[in-house]
């Protein structure tokens, strides 16, 4: 055990033994300096004791965030790095740590006070390269008496203005990293050197704003030689140097660099990309994949086909054999919740010269019939199969689709158990064992904990064990064999261990129409059916999510129960796990079947003698639902709380950044239609004349639109509604929430206000559509709880 754990170990002790929080335990930790690496802002991991095993926000702030957990070329080691804050310092840092490949011997690797991401292993695993500062550095890794240790700290990279990502070759010659480019958008000094201190920016089109920043600049992705020596890193070959617009790769505000990938003999790059700016990027969701050529430059799209791939098509992934590639792919333009298709193409070879110029032909894209949204593929060392996580039902499962040498033969399974209440992350290693079984690494989590690794082994032919929850069935096949699951890390068994334990039921609910609804349940701990306790009715954003078992460090459900609340969680009509008839049934239909979702959900409880008063709360979608119930519910709720929630549906259509979104959405149900003179000195100008297209842009989904089912979106926006409110209501926003705008919150608060409704505001000035800052979390829930513990207790 290394011995910074030990304090760990010691902590857990006094626990068992009952010694009182204040009680004085005076003992050494040893530091190991890690050289070149500064500690000062170091941030260790938390030792908070939990009075009456209650969960606190403070105790969600202390749990340490695992994430990109990394195997060591030999399969003995897992390196993987944990981020810890301190609500003091308002700050939070990651670092590294190393642990056996079963989870054992976990030790820190640096104590750095900047934050370290990004870590690989070379080849040969005597070194690692991660990213501390912007910039690439690598060091020399090994054991001496048990203790992995770091040495030789050298920084890789010079690189103007910094890197955010990168990527090693295969053969690691070579690094892809993403770095910043100016914009189109203009400051002061672009136009006017003399006026350098001016605070200004001008545009001439639209997504001169993302998410929460002017984009003043966008990413790029470049190409450099690589070695594992001091300044190897220069400024690379920019992949989209040869266009003629400024497009983004990665796409953002949220794509990283697994949307490009090296193909196995490193010499090609396939990557996602939406070649599009200004309006036509803010109405269409268009994203390909492309494929480069390393040596020469030469880019091009690859062959679709006989498929319809309009959509985004988005994480390409090369077979380990270079035969194949795989991708994610939607089918329309302009919706972004359309199914994420399985794509897989064959790979010819043929058109690439013995010169290395030329592209290889990516061709005959094919797709599985799979009823649910697939994520991250990921193949099997044999080129073979291919794994993927997937939400079904209301769980996260691992799937598995057999490729095989003729193509896609249409023969997937789910690996994971339909009764497995967790959400899987698909596998960031596979291995096969001599006994024909296959050992699955990835994460999982759930309502109840945080993301940790766990082992998935399947064993063919012998029989699975029940976990004793219900059967969340879903449609398709379950592989035949027994699966164990042994989780690796445990990071936060130091607080879990400390809580009080709750249950969760899985609820079907019919739904007015007599369809059946999912809807989870969440109890107090000691939860007593002869008392009576508040409940919370969580409208889900989106609209299209899912309330699965996902762990939020914002909505944390677990830490709503603990306070005294049954978390009611409806996955009502808009919620992506269930096919997409019932996905899409929402766009166009906000304030319809769904929001009779919420409330056949909420009635069923109320109806329970358990159940007293009933808040109903929600962020974004679930804003507006909470301002749409406002003046709709009568007297089933007696307190609402509205995040960064969508109040005018006029104006938000006006001030959002991606117009796909609400064109869609908002009634017009239709692809993105845009005349190709958009953006050009010729652009169209006004109405084509048919009620939905104006200025060369097909809107139906506009405020101006004549759609039938958008006039009835626009004329029942929850504004419209405000002279029926009557119960209390809080209001919170980000100040830097671009996506839904702060004015949509000031002007419910305002409206609240005007009616005579118990009111309050909570404006966070510099957060954006999720509240990320510590101390900023820490008050978002304070008063979230306080204000549903005045109106619902």
């Amino acid at each position: 055990m290394h011995f910074n754990r030990i304090a760990d170990t010691l902590y857990k002790i006094c626990i068992v033994l009952g010694i009182a929080a204040g009680t004085a335990i005076i003992f050494k930790t040893m530091t190991h300096k890690r050289k070149g690496f500064n500690e000062e802002g170091y941030i260790a991991r938390s030792g908070i004791v939990i009075e009456n095993g209650q969960m606190t926000p403070e105790a969600l702030l202390a749990f340490g965030r695992m994430s990109d957990p990394q195997v060591s070329p030999d399969g003995r080691s897992i390196l993987y790095g944990v981020s810890y804050t301190s609500t003091e310092d308002n700050r939070s840092v990651r670092n590294l740590l190393i642990c056996n490949i079963d989870g054992s011997d976990v030790q820190d690797l640096t104590r750095s006070g900047k934050s370290i991401s990004n870590a690989r292993w070379s080849a040969d695993g005597k070194q690692i390269v991660f990213l501390m500062g912007g910039q690439i550095w690598s060091a020399k890794i090994g054991q001496k008496g048990g203790v992995w240790k770091l040495s030789a700290l050298k920084q890789i990279s010079d690189v103007k203005g910094g890197i955010s990502e990168f990527k090693l070759s295969p053969d690691q010659k070579k690094v892809m990293y993403v770095s910043y480019i100016k914009s189109a958008v203009k400051s002061p000094s672009d136009c006017y050197a003399d006026l350098d201190k001016a605070n200004a920016y001008t545009t001439d089109d639209l997504m001169y704003r993302h998410w929460d920043h002017t984009v003043m600049e966008i990413p790029h992705t470049f190409v450099s030689d690589f070695a594992f020596k001091k300044g190897a890193v220069k400024e690379g070959t920019d992949i989209l140097a040869g266009e003629n617009e400024l497009y983004e790769l990665p796409t953002e505000p949220f794509s990283g660099i697994e949307q490009l990938c090296w193909s196995p003999d490193s010499r090609f790059i396939a990557y996602s990309c939406r070649k599009l700016t200004g309006k036509k990027y803010a109405f269409s969701t268009n994203t390909e994949i492309y494929i480069y050529n390393v040596t020469t430059g030469e880019c091009g799209m690859i062959d679709k086909g006989s498929q319809k791939m309009d959509g985004y098509d988005t994480d390409p992934v090369w077979s380990p054999d270079g035969n194949s590639l795989a991708w994610i792919s939607m089918e329309r333009d302009g919706y972004e919740a359309d199914r994420q298709r399985l794509m897989v193409a064959c790979v010819d070879w043929s058109t690439v010269k013995e010169d290395g110029s030329g592209l290889p032909s990516v061709k005959h894209p094919e797709t599985i019939d799979f009823k649910y949204n697939v994520t991250a593929p990921v193949w099997s060392d044999d080129s073979q199969d291919i794994y993927f996580s997937a939400l079904a039902e209301g769980i996260q499962g691992i799937y598995k689709c057999h490729y095989g040498k003729n193509g896609a033969e249409g023969c997937w399974e789910r690996i994971t158990g339909e009764d497995m209440w967790y959400d899987f992350g698909s596998p960031f290693y596979i291995k096969s064992d001599e006994d024909g079984s296959t050992t699955l690494l990835t994460t999982w989590c759930s309502m109840d904990f945080p993301t940790e690794m766990v082992a998935v082994k399947f064993i063919p032919g012998k029989h699975r064990t029940a976990s004793g929850k219900s059967v969340l069935k879903a449609e398709g096949p379950v592989a035949e064999g027994e699966v164990t699951y042994t989780q690796i890390t445990h990071e936060n068994d130091h607080i879990l261990s400390q809580l009080a334990e709750h249950d969760t039921e899985a609820r079907w609910m019919e739904t007015v129409d007599g369809k059946q609804m999912l809807t989870w349940v969440l109890y107090p701990p000691q939860f007593d059916p002869a008392k009576e306790y508040p409940a919370i009715t969580i409208c889900l954003g989106g609209p299209q999510g899912t309330l699965s078992q996902g762990w939020s460090y914002r909505w944390n459900y677990r830490l709503m129960a603990a306070q005294g609340y049954v978390v009611v969680l409806p996955n009502r009509r808009g919620t992506t796990a269930f096919g997409q008839e019932w996905t899409e049934q929402i766009s166009g239909d906000y304030p319809g079947l769904n929001m009779q979702d919420y409330l056949v959900a909420a009635k069923e409880l109320k109806a329970e003698p358990y159940i007293g008063k009933m808040a109903a709360c929600g962020a974004s979608y679930g804003g507006y639902s909470v301002y749409y119930l406002c003046g709709t519910h009568g007297d089933v709720f007696d307190a609402f709380i509205a995040h960064a929630g969508i109040f005018n549906e006029e104006h938000m259509y006006m001030t959002t950044e991606e117009m796909w979104f609400p064109n869609f959405d908002n009634g017009g149900l239709h692809e993105t239609g845009i005349d190709p003179r958009v953006g050009t000195p010729e652009a169209p100008v006004g109405p084509a004349g048919d009620g939905v297209t104006f200025g060369g842009i097909k809107q139906g989904g506009s405020p101006w639109s004549n759609d039938p089912k958008a006039v009835r979106h626009y004329e029942l926006s929850p504004h419209k509604l405000v002279t029926n409110w009557h119960t209390p209501l809080m209001v919170i926003h980000g100040g830097m929430d671009y996506r839904v705008p702060v004015d949509e919150g000031m002007a419910a608060y305002n409206a609240a206000q005007m009616m005579g409704v118990p009111s309050r505001l909570l404006i966070f000035p510099d957060e954006n559509h999720w509240i990320l800052k510590p101390q900023n979390a820490l008050l978002w829930h304070r008063e979230y709880f306080r204000w549903l513990d005045q109106w619902c207790r």
